[in-house]
Order: structure tokens, then sequence, then C-alpha cells
């Protein structure tokens, strides 16, 4: 893994002012506009193009330096799908939390059928290193299709049990709303993979924002956000 000099080596701004950037873009519930105003305000003057740069060049990153301190989801998943419009057309953002709401993975998708709920379970399992005691789903056939035929593919989900209940998932619902808020003020994607990777970064502060790190060994116990990033990126 680079170090955070070679991370940021060849930019024009200082590491603190990109990830602050990154880290209130993906957060707050800003335009791009309300951002480069807030940064005018301190001095810097910014493009949008340069911001959205930083987006797509740091959020990988950024996740892979927050996964080493990720704690495990419980073994109970809740899991959906919402919608995301790219380009004017609606894609799949498929979903889980446990039962106490923590975050157990995403995966945006350009369908919503089987192989695209089978797709979001493999990632789902490799996120978290073990199978689920249970999978609850909402009444749409082709997740409940994906899920009986998944022990066909490994023998690690044969134990896994399968429930359908409104009720119930009505916290992965509801946790939909977190990320949607923050998706709106965006105004619309134009490329998959760029929308992938902005919501990749936004279900980050969502799950920071949930407490689902183990930061102990960092000892950042009160300290503020800047400090705890730094902390973390440079760990």
């Amino acid at each position: 893994m680079q170090s955070m000099d070679e991370l940021f080596k060849g930019r024009h701004f200082e590491r603190e002012v990109i990830v602050l950037c990154v880290r209130w873009y993906l957060r707050f519930k800003l335009s791009l506009r309300d951002l480069l105003e807030m940064m005018a305000e301190r001095g810097l003057a910014l493009a949008h193009t340069t911001i959205m740069r930083w987006v797509q060049r740091f959020v990988p990153e950024f996740e892979k330096r927050w996964n080493r301190f990720a704690r495990k989801a419980g073994r109970s998943w809740r899991v959906d799908e919402t919608y995301v419009k790219i380009r004017g057309k609606w894609t799949y953002l498929y979903r889980a939390v446990d039962r106490e709401g923590q975050t157990v993975d995403f995966r945006l998708s350009a369908n919503r059928d089987v192989k695209a709920a089978k797709a979001f379970f493999r990632k789902a399992l490799k996120t978290q290193g073990r199978p689920p005691v249970s999978i609850t789903l909402d009444g749409y056939a082709a997740s409940h299709r994906a899920v009986r035929e998944l022990p066909e593919q490994s023998s690690r989900w044969k134990d896994t049990g399968l429930r359908s209940s409104r009720y119930l998932n009505n916290m992965v619902e509801q946790d939909h709303r977190g990320v949607k808020s923050r998706i709106k003020p965006m105004l619309g994607f134009k490329v998959f993979d760029r929308a992938a990777v902005t919501i990749a970064g936004v279900e980050l502060l969502h799950r920071i924002r949930k407490g689902q790190f183990n930061l102990g060994r960092l000892h950042t116990a009160g300290q503020a956000a800047p400090a705890i990033w730094n902390a973390v990126l440079s760990a």
C-alpha cells in the first residue's frame, strides 16, 4: 500500500484540502456549487471537475484504508434494492444491513434479476468473510431464487435460512434514506462506473457515521474528524 506522501504526490493542493473536500462532498447534503463556495470563503479557488476527479481517484484508496479497521456485521441480513438514476435510466443499488442496522454491503447494478442478486450476495460474502445465518427479503421473486440457488455454487451457503418479511425489511428500507438523501443533491449521474465509485464513497461515510470501525489501536478517541482521517489513512 502506498504511503501518504506517495498517495498525494503531484497534487496541486495540500492533502488536508483534498481529504476535506472529498469527505464533505460524500458526507453532507452539499451540491458541488455549495462546496466550491465554502472553499472560496477559505481562499481556495477550485473547479467542480477538480473535486470530481478527487472523488474518483481517492475513494477506492480511502475504502481500502478504512476497511482495515472494519467490524464484521451481524449474521442476520436484511436485503433490499433501491433505485438510482444514471443518464436518465434507472439502475439498482442492492444493499443489506444486519439486525442492528449496521451496513453489510452494497452493489450498484444495471439490472435487477437473479444474476445481479447473486453477484451482490457473492460480494457481501467476500466482504464479511462468513455467510449469514439468515437472509430476509421482500417479495421480489428473483432475489428469492438467487438465495435458493446459492448453495449450488458454494457449500458455504448451505446453512443460510431464507425468509420473507416486509416488516423486518423496514430497517434496510429506512437505511436507504441515509444514502439516497446524500445522492439527491448530486443532481444525477452520467456514467455508471463513476456513479459506482461515488456511491461507494457515500456508503463509506455512512458506515463511519454509524461507528462500524474499530479504531482503538489508533488512539483517536475524542479527536476531531480530520485527525481521525489522518490516523486511518496513515496507518
